[in-house]
């Protein structure tokens, strides 16, 4: 079996690749358009399935020692009534962990670092990739040409390589929310780790970070394209009067640093992941809305399984074929369940539809909460040796 690989896209996805398979033993080269890695982004939430991969690559511990975990919180209502209670010691006894909070920019780095500076081929955007032979793979970036035994698309929702390899699969489509988030320029007096709060077609949250900050992340029901001429703003008017600390987190936030994408997924699931010597990796595979925060965790078990495979099949054919049959149900599943979450919680507007999940949500013992989020939680990654 060959052992070199060509990853695109320096993304969590593809990092976290390289990083898996440098751990196999292979010479793995990553491919990033961007000019430079500058860690950008807000926060993100690792669930127990993203962090046992995250120790399989071997970063586990340095990633939990600058998070935050999410002990204490839950969902509220806009006048700041509760309607579930997240019990994160509940959720640590269960799985081992609880859900940590950390800036993306921080896990970005993390993951970075653990690759030598020469694997990184950075301001380079990958312009075509063709199977060349039975068991080679190229990959054009204008001025530097690239053969090998193996490419990675993790090019993110918007993926070229999916379209070239797929040409008649629909592509992105919107999901009728657009986020806006930021993580504040100062310390935050909380008295809660994470909260969600619901009302009609819109979504606050934020999450406690290390160093006394918070993310926060604002999400709408809004038409596709639409953007505000001072978002900051324009989220202070429409959550002046949600409960605290809402207005105090939007209050300490730079208008600079906010940011704003609409939410797109692939609605379409792939017929495969793989073909010939190209796998799909995460967004580029499976990108899903964020009402279970589970895209980066797909992309770290993509990660995981793809080098596991790839260290103890018989032919790199055959470590693709199991990458395929082991993520291909796993990713649109989990996609599905958080288009379902999002149509039950941040997106609904009727407000007769509003009072009845409510009403459910409050009566739901935790337990039964806990349960529906170890479904997705309780992965068990394959060892990497």
């Amino acid at each position: 079996m060959g052992n070199t690989a060509v990853v695109i896209g320096g993304g969590i996805g593809g990092l976290a690749a390289a990083i898996g398979l440098r751990r196999i033993g292979w010479d793995v080269t990553v491919v990033e358009r961007a000019p430079m890695l500058d860690d950008a982004g807000a926060g993100i939430s690792l669930a127990a399935n993203g962090l046992r991969a995250l120790d399989e690559l071997g970063v586990g511990e340095t990633v939990r020692a600058a998070s935050r975990g999410q002990y204490s919180g839950g969902t509220r209502t806009p006048q700041g009534g509760w309607l579930a209670r997240m019990d994160g010691s509940a959720l640590e006894k269960a799985v081992g962990t609880p859900i940590m909070g950390i800036p993306r920019a921080t896990l970005h780095r993390l993951l970075r670092d653990s690759l030598p500076a020469e694997a990184l081929l950075i301001g380079s955007e990958a312009g075509s990739v063709e199977q060349i032979g039975p068991g080679t793979v190229r990959v054009d970036c204008g001025d530097t040409v690239m053969d090998a035994d193996l490419v990675v698309a993790a090019d993110g929702i918007g993926s070229n390589v999916r379209s070239r390899l797929f040409p008649a699969h629909p592509g992105p489509a919107y999901s009728g929310s657009t986020v806006l988030r930021a993580i504040t320029e100062q310390a935050v007096d909380l008295r809660t780790d994470f909260e969600l709060t619901w009302g009609y077609g819109a979504e606050f949250g934020h999450i406690a970070l290390h160093d006394g900050r918070a993310e926060w992340h604002a999400v709408l029901d809004l038409p596709t394209g639409t953007r505000f001429t001072d978002p900051l703003a324009e989220l202070k008017s429409r959550f002046r009067t949600w409960h605290a600390p809402i207005p105090a987190l939007l209050d300490v936030t730079r208008p600079a640093a906010v940011l704003h994408h609409d939410i797109n997924e692939l609605r379409t699931p792939l017929p495969s992941y793989t073909v010939g010597r190209t796998a799909l990796l995460g967004d580029a595979a499976h990108a899903m809305t964020p009402h279970l925060g589970q895209g980066a965790c797909q992309a770290l078990e993509d990660a995981v399984t793809l080098a596991a495979a790839l260290a103890t099949a018989p032919s790199i054919e055959a470590a693709l074929a199991r990458y395929d049959a082991e993520r291909r149900p796993r990713g649109p599943a989990v996609a599905r369940a958080a288009r379902q979450a999002g149509r039950m919680g941040q997106q609904l507007s009727h407000p007769l539809a509003v009072a009845l999940r409510n009403t459910a949500m409050r009566l739901t013992p935790s337990r039964a909460t806990t349960r529906l989020i170890l479904r997705h939680h309780a992965w068990v990654p394959p060892r990497l040796k």
